[in-house]
């Protein structure tokens, strides 16, 4: 049986154009508000929004990045006034990131028009159906996150 045929084939088909569209959708959306924050600072706000401050290190692991990667993001933030660092309480020689209150504002303006975007285009689903999406989204992201933690980052 040809890959493409297969379940799983049609999967991965599915998870490529899904990214792509998404993307492209971002990118044609005329509000600003979708094009307000990166991708990188949006994740990054959502996570320190939901886990609390966060040391570079354990935001990197979190979101599988690279630490240097991480760095610049927070520095480029930080510059922008979306997030703050201060000294670790627990180790006086590390700092912790933490969302700013803009940062928060402008997280939370980017995620009320994308919800308004999602809404909107899926407006002809059923609760059931737009519960089974989230529900089966979470289940792909999580095996998408205990897949690249179990493997070394090149």
């Amino acid at each position: 049986m040809n890959a493409d045929d297969s379940v799983i084939g049609r999967i991965e088909t599915e998870v490529a154009l899904l990214m792509r569209f998404g993307e492209a959708t971002r990118r044609a959306t005329p509000v600003e508000a979708h094009r307000s924050l990166d991708r990188a600072a949006y994740v990054i706000l959502r996570h320190l929004d939901e886990a609390g401050p966060s040391n570079v290190s354990a935001l990197a692991a979190r979101l599988n990045l690279d630490g240097s990667t991480v760095t610049r993001q927070v520095s480029a933030m930080e510059r922008d006034g979306l997030i703050a660092r201060e000294q670790d309480p627990s180790d006086g020689r590390g700092t912790l990131v933490s969302a700013t209150p803009a940062g928060l504002r402008r997280m939370g303006v980017v995620r009320e028009a994308r919800a308004v975007l999602y809404d909107d285009m899926l407006k002809e689903w059923s609760d059931r159906d737009r519960t089974e999406l989230a529900t089966l989204l979470k289940r792909l992201n999580e095996a998408l996150s205990a897949r690249s933690q179990s493997r070394p980052r090149s």
